[in-house]
């Protein structure tokens, strides 16, 4: 099985981007650069796509949802 990328880097681009951004365009960038058969995990899930970790980030409240795009900020991004 291929390395698997951590969810925090994911966040990292979307802060880096630093303006929101629509959920379909935030996951073409992630695969852009991670390729469309990377699979992401975090500290509580594995083996995600990439539109499966934007859920699941933003279902966590670790992505904001305003007005059809999405952001987050540092503070979202835990230190483990």
């Amino acid at each position: 099985m291929s390395e698997q990328i951590h969810g925090h880097e994911v966040m990292q681009m979307l802060i880096d981007a630093n303006e929101p951004q629509s959920k379909s365009d935030f996951k073409e960038k992630i695969d852009q650069k991670y390729g469309q058969d990377a699979k992401f995990f975090t500290c509580s899930a594995k083996d995600l796509s990439s539109i499966q970790l934007i859920e699941f980030l933003e279902g966590k409240g670790k992505f904001f949802n305003i007005e059809g795009k999405i952001l987050t900020d540092t503070t979202k991004v835990c230190n483990h």
